[in-house]
């Protein structure tokens, strides 16, 4: 297998690369997260994926193996709803996530440095969360967790008790389609 490289900081995509034994190395690459009105939401992270990626490779400087970058959001009713900026921004998002079902989109772009080969693709999960009192949304937000991911939640942690049912790849919810992935990485990159 060539290098890896990830495109993020994210803890939680860092772990679902390794629960499936990949060695990768981690390069920081900021975008601007800013999308304009008119972009569908399967397209910005879609597009944010690529910038990401595309950032990270400027940073290497043997131009060889393969770069992975995501950018997962949340969609409730149409409206994406991103990472919250307080305390009292997570602490509303999931009252609005309360009882509702919403589509977690996970962009993702893998692109071979040597010849450029790239896939850029993205994977939609459906989460239904249980109605919430307004202590566990209150108590939640409080917690380290609720601050760095999108809708305010980590599927993976304590917001686990939150959601009544999935509909695709878990994995998808935490940060990273690993089904899909792998699958292109196999197929197409190997």
């Amino acid at each position: 297998m060539q290098k890896i490289y990830l495109a993020s900081t994210s803890e939680r995509r860092a772990d679902l690369l390794k629960q499936i034994g990949l060695e990768f190395e981690i390069i920081k690459a900021h975008v601007n997260e800013e999308f304009a009105e008119h972009e569908l939401p399967h397209e910005i992270v879609m597009r944010l994926a690529k910038e990401k990626a595309e950032a990270a490779i400027k940073k290497i400087k043997d131009k060889k193996g393969i770069v992975i970058a995501a950018d997962t959001i949340v969609v409730l009713d149409a409206e994406i709803i991103g990472k919250p900026r307080s305390m009292a921004g997570g602490e509303r998002m999931l009252h609005r996530l309360s009882g509702n079902r919403h589509e977690v989109l996970t962009g993702f772009a893998i692109i071979r440095l040597e010849d450029g080969k790239t896939v850029i693709d993205y994977e939609g999960t459906d989460v239904e969360f249980r109605y919430l009192t307004k202590k566990e949304c209150f108590e939640y937000s409080r917690k380290n967790e609720s601050r760095d991911a999108a809708g305010g939640y980590m599927i993976q942690g304590m917001g686990a008790k939150f959601v009544r049912s999935i509909e695709g790849e878990y994995s998808n919810v935490v940060g990273l389609p690993l089904c899909r992935v792998s699958e292109i990485l196999m197929h197409e990159f190997s």
